[in-house]
């Protein structure tokens, strides 16, 4: 997948910026806790004030590590700072290129906020096979289970990813959940703008646990990756209609402001905005909810099949912002020359059974 320009540092600065980081991580250090979020997001439509969406009341606190393969870079763990002992965890893995912290903070800390525990771990955009990826990504969740026993509660886990870490979160999340027994009373996965799955045979597809729920997101401006790819893992996998959906955003325009639906939402280092909170942050909050939590109600929100809870998105001057579309038989609208990264592609691990 192609690199995002402004994650990348001259490699010398990279390195001496490196090397810092290196010295001053310690897992037994104290601490350090993050301000709430009080920034204004883009565009007229603000933070949702109630129900799902809405920022948590728990202080942010966090720990690092050093990655244990990736030299010079660190593990982030984000947890609400008032909670005491283990809690539900979600493991994150990032876009291609996306491995610092700050590319998506207000998602980190929005989980947190929530009450919840969510590990950050950066792997290298280049010079690495896709395999050493997932084996980065993979040692720095085991080791921060490791690190953290008091902050991370493995009987209730999920797996989140966006783009490169999208697809990597189903092989990663069926490794956990099959090797380790992670999530033996909650489990989730919540995949944004998928790329190619690798490390995924269809009998891995076909043994998920039964407690496992799914939101596959897609994004219709997005032109990098085919929506062919989520389309696919989607259909293929185990989990019954009842616990998952399949998620469209479309791109809505207002007088003043363009609430844009591409391969790079969410983020907060760029159009920081109503749909990160209403888009993804709410349904996120609310599969949490049913998962770890077991709060029927929230399923309506979560895995509604289109409900209105779940696809109804905010207003301004009485414009409404255009609704989630929500199906369990996703179709995909454009040709596959309109993508950067085709389905069909060679190096598709599964592009025989693009739909």
């Amino acid at each position: 997948m192609k690199p995002f320009a402004n994650y990348l540092l001259p490699i010398s600065l990279l390195a001496m910026t490196l090397a810092g980081i290196a010295c001053r991580q310690d897992t037994t250090a104290t601490p350090q806790t993050e301000p709430q979020p009080v920034e204004p997001l883009a565009g007229p439509i603000q933070r949702p004030t109630s129900g799902y969406g809405k920022d948590g009341s728990f202080t942010v606190a966090q720990y690092s590590f050093v990655s244990p393969t990736y030299a010079g870079k660190s593990v982030t763990v984000f947890y609400p700072k008032e909670v005491s002992g283990p809690r539900p965890t979600l493991f994150y893995s990032h876009p291609y290129g996306g491995e610092s912290v700050d590319y998506n903070l207000g998602l980190y800390r929005f989980i947190a906020s929530k009450g919840y525990v969510v590990v950050f771990a950066p792997y290298p955009t280049l010079g690495v096979t896709i395999d050493e990826r997932y084996s980065t990504l993979w040692q720095s969740f085991t080791k921060a289970v490791s690190n953290y026993p008091q902050l991370i509660d493995t009987t209730k886990v999920g797996f989140v990813g966006h783009s490169f870490g999208g697809a990597a979160s189903f092989a990663l999340a069926h490794r956990a959940f099959l090797e380790k027994g992670w999530g033996e009373k909650g489990r989730l996965i919540f995949a944004m703008a998928q790329w190619y799955a690798y490390q995924l045979s269809p009998a891995d597809l076909q043994s998920f646990p039964a407690n496992t729920k799914l939101i596959t997101q897609v994004y219709d401006d997005d032109d990098t990756n085919d929506h062919r790819m989520a389309i696919d893992v989607f259909k293929t996998i185990n989990i019954p209609n009842a616990e998952k959906d399949f998620v469209l955003i479309r791109t809505s325009e207002l007088p003043t402001y363009t609430y844009v639906a591409n391969h790079v939402l969410p983020n907060t280092r760029s159009a920081y905005d109503a749909y990160d909170y209403y888009g993804v942050y709410r349904l996120l909050d609310a599969l949490m909810d049913y998962s770890f939590n077991g709060n029927a109600a929230a399923k309506n929100t979560a895995l509604g099949n289109g409900s209105a809870e779940q696809v109804t998105m905010p207003s301004y001057n009485g414009q409404v912002l255009k609704p989630l579309e929500v199906t369990d038989n996703p179709v995909s609208q454009y040709s596959q020359s309109r993508y950067e990264f085709p389905c069909t592609a060679s190096a598709n691990p599964r592009s025989a059974f693009c739909p």
